[in-house]
């Protein structure tokens, strides 16, 4: 949904310190910038190293999307740590599954199932969809046919054993390889790190913006992604309600143009 700026500056104005560091307010082509999105969280995994959790939400961390698993057969170190902290300080916390294209999809699926413990607090599983060429074991790139049956069949799964719609994590060039058009009926997270999402993806609509990969917030000691939920302060709360208290969330109320 569009916010009016009106409303943008009100929710703002009320945000932590670390939600306007560094983010323009609007870009070069007038479409608002991060600085514009009231509720605003990370998504972190081994490389950040341990994260002071409580100094996090202290300083604005208001959601957090945690690696959990890669393939078939990779868990991240410190998933469990970064898992536990977050919901211990009370920021909502949810887990993702980096797909990898030498792999069954079933055996990523059941990975992905073993090493994340349903919780009914817990945000939406996310399946993170990009093209990796730097992979030392898997230069494949299936046919985008291909790809769609097997997300379809691994978002399926998903939702079955949580109990919730998961979230689609995706890339400007693998969007526009295989994702135009698909997929309409889940919410979709999308890297733009050199504007607003609309400016990259033409109209696909979103539910969270990864607007950097170099950010700063406190209790992270290095650089982590930082992301932008899509909605107002009333909007985030219909969105825990939905993800957590019926385990549903629908594409077109958590999803902004």
């Amino acid at each position: 949904m569009l916010m009016t700026m009106r409303l943008l500056r009100a929710a703002v104005l009320g945000t932590s310190f670390f939600a306007l560091a560094g983010c323009a307010s609007m870009d070069d082509s007038g479409a608002p910038g991060p600085a514009q999105f009231p509720i605003q969280g990370i998504d972190v995994s081994k490389y950040q190293g341990t994260v002071d959790w409580s100094a996090a939400a202290k300083g604005g961390v208001r959601f957090a999307y945690i690696k959990a698993t890669e393939g078939g057969d990779r868990f991240d170190d410190n998933f469990q740590a970064n898992w536990d902290g977050a919901r211990a300080a009370g920021i909502p916390t949810g887990a993702y599954h980096f797909y990898y294209f030498c792999r069954p999809v079933e055996e990523q699926a059941a990975w992905f199932k073993t090493h994340v413990p349903p919780a009914p607090d817990a945000l939406p599983p996310v399946l993170d969809m990009e093209w990796n060429p730097q992979s030392p074991t898997c230069k494949l790139r299936p046919p985008a046919a291909k790809i769609k049956q097997d997300m379809q069949t691994f978002l399926a799964d998903m939702e079955s054993f949580y109990g919730k719609r998961p979230i689609i994590y995706t890339t400007v060039d693998f969007h526009r390889d295989v994702l135009p058009g698909e997929f309409n009926a889940y919410p979709y997270w999308l890297r733009s790190v050199a504007g607003h999402p609309s400016n990259r993806y033409s109209d696909r609509k979103w539910a969270f913006w990864q607007f950097t990969a170099t950010g700063t917030v406190p209790g992270v000691g290095g650089k982590v992604d930082r992301n932008a939920f899509a909605g107002t302060e009333k909007d985030w709360q219909a969105f825990l309600a939905q993800s957590t208290a019926t385990g549903t969330i629908t594409a077109k109320a958590s999803m902004t143009e």
